[in-house]
């Protein structure tokens, strides 16, 4: 009796191991190129997440692109990419590109990010602004040209200000966020813009007079050059920074979720679904090391489910 159990025990674990050889096979036979776009917040994390899934899919070519928010879901809803970063959601108008063009999709939560404002190491006035403070300096009707203008007491020298491009949902997130409407950001000499967040970065760190924002990810890797600054609600929440917990909490007035966005048709591409799997089996661990705050366990689980 005992002997026949073992025989079909073995028998068993035998079919299994065939089984999983062959799905292991299948996994490394995947081949093919999968393109995505979008936001530079986004960026660090899925361009982690792609190469920690080409170590183990070497037949598979994952490119990431940076092109902002919006023009990732340009490129997403004509059909030119099979997944697009983003640091907000699809807006009403890309949604209705997306239908025109017969793009269903999946939104994919990745993270959290808190939005850091940031100034040059060396200045030591600006350490706490309040959310009118930003709003003056920031606002499509700012006049604002040098930091005295901003609080009494401030330096007069003039301030120079660094900002995502209109393109970018960072953009989009703050200047609502701080102004009260989208688009409502002032575009004039003391202002520069740019879809890189590294050269927003630069632009902060050799100039003692400059203010700027961008994703909390490059705030931590830049920690050297910049400081960050901490915002009071004006007695709404009082003063609170950017820090792993004030971003999970939400304590922290620039805080957000950020996602990826996964063409239904391009999922039905198995390259495009494992490395879908992969972001959301894997997207809490990346995202921690490289400056994002990670959703619960329990949250990539439900995230993960979407892909079945």
């Amino acid at each position: 009796m005992f002997k026949k159990l073992a025989i079909k025990l073995s028998i068993v674990a035998a079919s299994l191991s065939l089984l999983m050889a062959a799905q292991a096979g299948a996994a490394d036979n995947l081949k093919g190129t999968i393109e995505i776009d979008g936001s530079s917040t986004v960026y660090p994390i899925t361009e982690a997440v792609a190469e920690e899934f080409g170590k183990e899919h070497k037949d598979v070519r994952v490119t990431v692109g940076v092109s902002g928010t919006g023009g990732g879901f340009k490129r997403f809803c004509a059909g030119e990419i099979a997944i697009s970063d983003a640091s907000r959601p699809i807006s009403d108008s890309e949604r209705t590109a997306c239908k025109a063009k017969n793009i269903s999709y999946t939104q994919l939560t990745v993270a959290y990010d808190g939005i850091t404002v940031a100034i040059n190491k060396d200045n030591k006035w600006a350490l706490k602004l309040t959310a009118s403070e930003l709003k003056k300096i920031f606002d499509k009707d700012s006049k604002v040209k040098t930091w005295a203008d901003v609080r009494a007491g401030f330096p007069n020298e003039e301030i120079k200000i660094y900002s995502p491009g209109s393109e970018s949902g960072t953009f989009d997130f703050f200047t609502e966020k701080v102004n009260g409407k989208q688009k409502q950001s002032r575009n004039d000499k003391q202002i520069t813009f740019s879809e890189d967040d590294n050269v927003l970065v630069e632009g902060i760190a050799k100039d003692k007079y400059a203010i700027g924002y961008f994703g909390y990810a490059y705030y931590v890797e830049n920690k050297s050059k910049l400081k960050a600054v901490v915002i009071d609600k004006e007695n709404d929440k009082g003063a609170i920074g950017p820090s792993a917990k004030t971003i999970a909490n939400g304590m922290y007035f620039l805080s957000r979720p950020i996602f990826i966005y996964v063409s239904t048709k391009e999922l039905d591409r198995p390259e495009v679904k494992a490395f879908a799997q992969f972001y959301m089996q894997n997207g809490g661990k990346l995202s921690k090391e490289v400056g994002y705050i990670p959703l619960a366990d329990g949250w990539y689980q439900s995230q993960l489910s979407k892909l079945k």
